[in-house]
Formats: structure tokens, C-alpha cells, sequence
């Protein structure tokens, strides 16, 4: 009967079970995630590897010409190195650690949760997840505010595969706007990406120029008409508020066109 149990145990059946309870699920940038990790035994004694909790996300790459989703960690987390657990012995581990600089926010149905898991070797690892909703810092939330002043508005947020820009992330978050009265006629979208330096931050905007003319249907059909521009902003002037940080992006959209 034992070495039965084993067997179930290795394909998940009567397995060891791992249970998260989070003690928010709201979390600003820079904030922390903390919660109790519960452990229980299955039906038979097992071997556990490392605990972990993982922040996860999805994001999109291309392959073949067709968007395909795709799974991503964030971040990684130690809750606990390998022990042994007793059949139906019960266990609990608390934790904390903090969000990363660069981490996408869950505006727009951005999905992100919380992975936890068990490794435990020759068997089905036991996972549980827990979606969260990270919102914006000071700092980012300054920038949405100012781009709503300038009347654009926030058509979709994506997750997009670029590793070269993502740095430790294989994505980059894009905010993507349509213009309003003011840019009108000018702009076909305005696309932004946020890259946090500390107290200050850094912003690429891919300025999407509308076709004018028939030297603007040529730009726009060899997708010359689209501009990175990259725009740092200091602690000071972040600290002025969405007005100024508008009234600068304006400036800076305007030199573009």
C-alpha cells in the first residue's frame, strides 16, 4: 500500500497540497507582497524541495505572424529550503518581499498573480495562485495623470515581448493612447513605455505621425512615421506635478510632428 500511495503521490494523486493566503491584493510599485504559505501532507511521507512564490504575468510575441500569449516571471522568491513532510502533517510559512523597480501594473486587464510552489523531486509540483492588482506609483501615476491633461486617451496597455528593452524582463509594458482635441489630425497614436531610475524616470514615447499628403502616406507605408523619443524626468521635476510634466510633454510632442 505504501509503495501504491507513492505511486498516486508522484502523479499528484493524494500529493502534498500548498494553500497562499495574501495578506492584501492591492499593491503599489515599490510596495511589498506578504502573506502565509500553508503546507499539508498527503497521503504518504514526501520529500519537499524549496518553497517558493513567484510573480507572474502574460505577455505578447510574435511568431509566425500571429500574436501568441505567453507566460512570464516577474520575480522569484526563497520562502523556505527543502524539509521533510509527514503524511497529513500540516505546516505554515510566512513571507515578504518587495515588488521589483521594473514591474508591469495591472491596468487595462493585465493579468498578474501570485505563483506558489512546492518542488518536490519525481512528482507533480503542487502550485497555487492568487491574483493581485498592482497600481501605479507617485511617479507613474504623475505621467498618467499629465498625458489625460494633454487629452489623450488610454486606449489599451500591453505586455509586449522585448528583450532588449526589458532588461532582467523578457517584456516591456506599453501604454497606448489616442489623441484628442489638441493633437487631433497630428498623431495617430501615442505609444509610452515607463523604465524607473530611481527616484527619477525615464520614458520612451513612440510618437505616431499622421499621413499627410503624399509624402506622409510614403512615411506611413515604409513605417517611417513612427519616432522614439526618449524623455527623463527628474525627482524635481515629477514633484511640480501633472501640469508641469504635461506642459513638458506637450514640448516634446510638438518638436516630433
Amino acid at each position: 500500500m505504501s509503495f501504491f500511495k507513492k505511486m498516486l503521490a508522484s502523479v499528484g494523486i493524494g500529493s502534498a497540497q500548498v494553500n497562499t493566503e495574501l495578506d492584501a491584493i492591492e499593491v503599489r510599485l515599490g510596495g511589498e507582497i506578504s502573506g502565509t504559505l500553508y503546507v499539508e501532507g498527503g497521503q504518504t511521507d514526501q520529500t519537499i524541495g524549496n518553497i517558493y512564490v513567484k510573480l507572474k504575468t502574460n505577455y505578447l510575441r510574435e511568431s509566425n505572424d500571429r500574436k501568441i500569449r505567453a507566460t512570464g516571471t516577474i520575480a522569484k522568491s526563497l520562502v523556505n529550503e527543502g524539509f521533510q513532510l509527514r503524511a497529513g502533517e500540516r505546516r505554515q510559512f510566512l513571507f515578504r518581499f518587495r515588488l521589483p523597480d521594473q514591474m508591469p501594473v495591472t491596468l487595462h486587464n493585465v493579468p498578474i498573480w501570485v505563483e506558489s510552489g512546492l518542488d518536490i523531486d519525481l512528482a507533480v509540483d503542487p502550485k497555487d495562485e492568487d491574483l493581485i492588482h498592482v497600481l501605479p506609483d507617485a511617479k507613474m501615476q504623475t505621467v498618467l495623470d499629465a498625458v489625460e491633461l494633454l487629452g489623450f486617451r488610454l486606449r489599451e496597455v500591453t505586455n509586449d515581448y522585448a528583450p532588449r528593452l526589458g532588461g532582467a524582463l523578457p517584456f516591456v509594458q506599453e501604454f497606448e493612447y489616442v489623441p484628442g482635441t489638441k493633437f487631433r489630425g497630428y498623431l495617430d497614436e501615442l505609444e509610452i513605455l515607463f523604465f524607473p531610475r530611481g527616484e527619477s524616470l525615464e520614458l520612451v514615447l513612440q510618437v505616431d505621425r499622421r499621413a499627410r499628403g503624399l509624402s506622409g502616406l510614403f512615411a506611413e507605408a515604409m513605417e517611417l512615421d513612427e519616432r522614439f523619443v526618449r524623455v527623463p524626468l527628474s525627482k524635481e521635476e515629477l514633484q511640480r506635478g501633472p501640469q508641469a510634466v504635461a506642459a513638458l510633454l506637450e514640448n516634446v510632442i510638438a518638436s516630433h510632428l
